[in-house]
Order: structure tokens, then sequence, then C-alpha cells
């Protein structure tokens, strides 16, 4: 087994000060853990959004309509959105999914090369305020979405997957996910999500604060029905692409809170999923970080305060992850170049 040690001590024996790459070397390290080879590949890679509409949003938690969803899922699959965008840039491959939005099936309306899918599990997650937001059956449907996803990608040859979301109020679910299985405190947990102003805050925070004291009793009694309770169906279905991925030996890229929230499920549901990832950034969000924490992952990108989601956190260290195989697989060493290596 190659070990965290075995990977150091070959890049300080390349043609430089030992760590003067700083946190490059760090992110080389990870990559080279998770695919065990002193050759890592970060290519062909593979960006996977999920899609889903929230019950919780009639609540006023979230200062945007619903019906952003639905436009904003025909934006980034027509190429106009952030994430379409920097997935182009990055030579990063897009699919969107449709696990659950209030809008139509797109099929027939898209370009068939878009890489659009409509899978939905139902129109939109209940009210997690009033009661549970999904149940186990819906739960375990929209999981399977998103494994069938990164089996997908498996077959393909895809070597790097990143997961990201589009839903108008999943910071709700998300904080209450963060929350229930990360243990933080409920000012930690819930922030602004995408411009929440302090009359809509105050709100998130008591739908969250509920949702959680319903949730909590039933965490060990029946996990999966707790996880529920609070989850969204593009958290869920994230959830089952980080776990199918990690299975197939996938390198997955995290992308922000919201996607950050699906590893927390998909952590307690398969143990050890985290140890596939690499964290893209911490957010802007504050739930963020403790969630990060509470899966052992240090995040690449500390300080870019993103807060949009849709993936692009995560496309935005694809360049970087490009650097970092590269630095591993075409740098000489100190004995191939006949330089006396200093201590």
């Amino acid at each position: 087994m190659l070990t965290p040690a075995d990977i150091r001590r070959h890049l300080d024996h390349l043609t430089k000060p030992a760590g003067s790459l700083g946190r490059l070397e760090d992110l080389a390290l990870r990559l080279c853990a998770i695919q065990q080879t002193f050759t890592p590949q970060t290519r062909p890679r593979r960006i996977v959004l999920f899609a889903a509409d929230h019950g919780v949003a009639a609540e006023g938690v979230t200062s945007w309509p619903s019906d952003v969803t639905h436009l904003m899922v025909r934006n980034i699959v027509t190429g106009g959105a952030a994430s379409s965008v920097l997935a182009r840039t990055t030579e990063t491959g897009l699919r969107l999914i449709d696990v659950g939005t209030f809008g139509p099936d797109l099929t027939t309306d898209l370009d068939p090369t878009n890489q659009y899918v409509c899978a939905k599990v139902r129109h939109g997650s209940r009210n997690l305020a009033v009661g549970p937001a999904l149940t186990v059956e819906e739960f375990d449907r929209a999981l399977a979405v998103g494994r069938e996803q990164a089996d997908a990608a498996s077959r393909d040859g895809i070597r790097v997957v990143a997961a990201g979301e589009m839903g108008i109020g999943n910071s709700t679910p998300a904080s209450c996910l963060t929350a229930l299985l990360a243990g933080v405190p409920l000012e930690t947990a819930v922030g602004r999500g995408a411009g929440a102003d302090d009359a809509v805050l105050a709100r998130k925070r008591d739908v969250v604060a509920l949702a959680v004291a319903a949730a909590r009793p039933r965490l060990g009694v029946d996990l999966r029905a707790a996880i529920a309770s609070v989850a969204g169906l593009e958290i869920a279905a994230l959830a089952g692409f980080f776990v199918g991925a990690a299975d197939a030996g996938l390198t997955i890229v995290l992308d922000g809170f919201i996607a950050t929230a699906g590893a927390l499920v998909a952590e307690r549901l398969r143990p050890g999923t985290a140890t596939a990832m690499i964290a893209a950034h911490r957010s802007a969000e504050p739930g963020h970080a403790a969630a990060l924490a509470a899966l052992g992952l240090t995040p690449m990108l500390d300080t870019w305060n993103l807060r949009l989601g849709e993936g692009t956190g995560a496309l935005l260290l694809m360049p970087l992850l490009d650097a970092a195989a590269a630095i591993v697989t075409q740098m000489a060493t100190f004995d191939s170049a006949g330089i006396a290596a200093h201590e």
C-alpha cells in the first residue's frame, strides 16, 4: 500500500526544495493516495449535477422562487450557466439529472447531446417543516439514481468525478443534515444560502431547529428514515453518487455546502466513502467548514468565498488537479537530474 509518507518522500525527491510548491504538493499527495499510484490520472473527467425542488421553500426560507430551479436547469444544459462555462473551460464533461424538480421533463425540448436525463422520483420533496420531506422508499430511489450515474461514469472510463446540484431552497435541508449528522449547533449549521436577508435567515433557523429536533430521536433507531425526513432528492442522489463512485475506485472532487451534506449522508451510510474525496473549497456558508471537518477533509481553496453551488467550486479545482498530477509524473528527481539533494 502506498502510504502518505511514501508519497511525501517521492515529492521531496523531485527537483525543488522540499515543500516549496506548498498546497499543490498537498493536492498531489491526496491524489496519489486516493489512486494509489505515482502516475495519477485526472482525465477523462465528468461532473454530474442533480436537480430537485423543495417543499420547504413555501416556508419563506429562501429569497428565490422555486420556478428558478427549472429555469436554471435549462440554462445549465444549454450552456449559459457558470457550471456550464467552467465545465467547458476545464474540459470536464457535464451531465444534468432531474431527480425531482417541479418543472416538466425537458427531454423532447433539448438536443440529445446536452446530456440531460429526466429521472424524477417525485415532483419536489415535501415540506420538512410540517412532516418528513421524503419517505424511505423515495430516499432509496434517489440514492439509486445517483448510484447509476456513478456506475455509468465508471463504465465510460472516467477517472475523476465531481457532483453538484441545483435546487432553490436546498441549503435548508443541507443545514438540517449538517446539524443532524455532524452534530454542529444551529447557529453554525444555518447560513444565508443564496443571499437570504435577516428575516429569511431567522425563519430558516426556526424551520431547521424544528425539523432537526423531530429527526434526531430517530437517528439511532431508523437511520434512513431520520435522514430522509430532512433530505432533498438531489442531496440523496448526491449521496448515492458518492458511494457508487468510491466503490468504483473513482477520485471524487467535492463541491460546496450542499454537496458536502450529501457526502455526510454517504459517509454515514457507507463509512470510508470520504477517503476517495478531495475537498475543492470551503464555501461562505458557516456549516460547510464544520461538515468538512466531520468528514476529515481539508479544503484546497480556502478563502475564495464561493457560495454558488452547481459544482462550480469543484470545477475550479480541475486545472490545479492537472498541475498536481503533472508535477508527480513529469518532474525529474534529484537522482535522474544528477543533482545532489539538500535537506
